[in-house]
């Protein structure tokens, strides 16, 4: 599939069958991941990637309820914004950083027929904080989203919103 035609029949998928993704389909989504730009190349992210059941169930009960298209994903990733290598005189690159790196990885997955979709977790910090205890993480490492991945079972997309008055050229 090509890059624009990726991007513009991407869409969120919440329920997933049970279709394993190959251990080669997650390596390409994790090295797309990798692939985008980064504050000063400081490559300041880092993943989590959960295949079993039981921690995709509690990955989704530390976000909550819109959490809940993990526990019928086939993979989970927690992206993370890792402190120790953000770029010092502007730390908070790294939230820019781990979207671009979440948006690469959705991209790759639907470019494989994978479905995916966006959970958010930073900078809600009930759920930063849920998902730091759960898998343990030192204080460097910040929680910053979470992407179901999985063959979608939905047959329908949602259709998507009008584009709003939103897109304005040369002024305001």
């Amino acid at each position: 599939m090509d890059a624009i035609q990726t991007i513009m029949s991407r869409r969120s998928v919440r329920q997933f069958t049970d279709q394993p993704i190959t251990p080669e389909q997650l390596q390409v989504i994790l090295d797309a991941a990798t692939s985008g730009p980064s504050c000063v190349y400081a490559q300041d992210w880092d993943f989590i990637v959960v295949r079993d059941r039981a921690m995709l169930n509690r990955m989704a009960d530390g976000n909550g309820r819109p959490a809940e298209p993990l526990r019928s994903c086939n993979v989970g990733i927690l992206i993370c914004g890792n402190l120790e290598r953000a770029f010092p005189p502007a730390q908070d690159y790294w939230i820019i950083d781990g979207a671009i790196a979440g948006q690469n990885l959705v991209l790759a997955a639907a470019a494989q027929g994978i479905g995916s979709v966006w959970l958010g977790t930073y900078p809600q910090m009930e759920r930063v904080e849920n998902q730091r205890a759960l898998f343990g993480l030192p204080e460097h490492i910040v929680p910053h989203s979470l992407i179901a991945l999985g063959y979608p079972a939905e047959e329908e997309p949602r259709a998507k919103k009008p584009l709003p008055d939103c897109i304005h050229y040369e002024h305001w």
